[in-house]
């Protein structure tokens, strides 16, 4: 059993990249020094990001080359946790929707990348709060129009 949390001492975000309809979702594959584990994009906030959807926009450039996202959604979606030194990390998560043409330029944080349906992006996804928010991401894409 597990004590409760510190105060925070990191923020995070999580872009989960998308196209729709039909939705699909971007995945990243950590390399196998990393775990090769399927992930979405993420990333501390640094000091010199303005603020949340900055450090997003940050990581997505470093990670996948993406300057220009269609559309960022927030999913109000905030999951603290321990880290291994003992600190409390908090994430907060966005979908980034992108023309189903966009292919990332990888970076070193991941090894390859792949287009997959929302219940493929569950089933691959290592952490419970990564399927979590692929589901809050679902629910917020339902019931929008296409976009031209």
């Amino acid at each position: 059993m597990t004590g409760p949390l510190g105060p925070v001492s990191c923020e995070c975000v999580e872009g989960y990249l998308f196209a729709a309809p039909p939705l699909e979702l971007l995945l990243f594959r950590r390399p196998p020094s990393r775990g090769r584990i399927w992930v979405p994009v993420s990333g501390k906030v640094e000091p010199t990001d303005a603020d949340f959807l900055a450090a997003l926009r940050r990581e997505l450039l470093e990670e996948t080359g993406l300057d220009r996202p269609r559309c960022i959604v927030p999913l109000d979606w905030e999951v603290t946790f321990p880290v291994e030194n003992g600190e409390t990390w908090r994430l907060h998560a966005y979908g980034v929707e992108v023309d189903r043409s966009f292919r990332p330029r990888l970076s070193r944080e991941h090894d390859a990348s792949e287009w997959v349906t929302p219940a493929e992006a569950i089933a691959r996804l290592h952490y419970e709060d990564n399927r979590a928010a692929v589901s809050r991401l679902i629910e917020r894409t339902a019931d929008r129009p296409p976009r031209l």
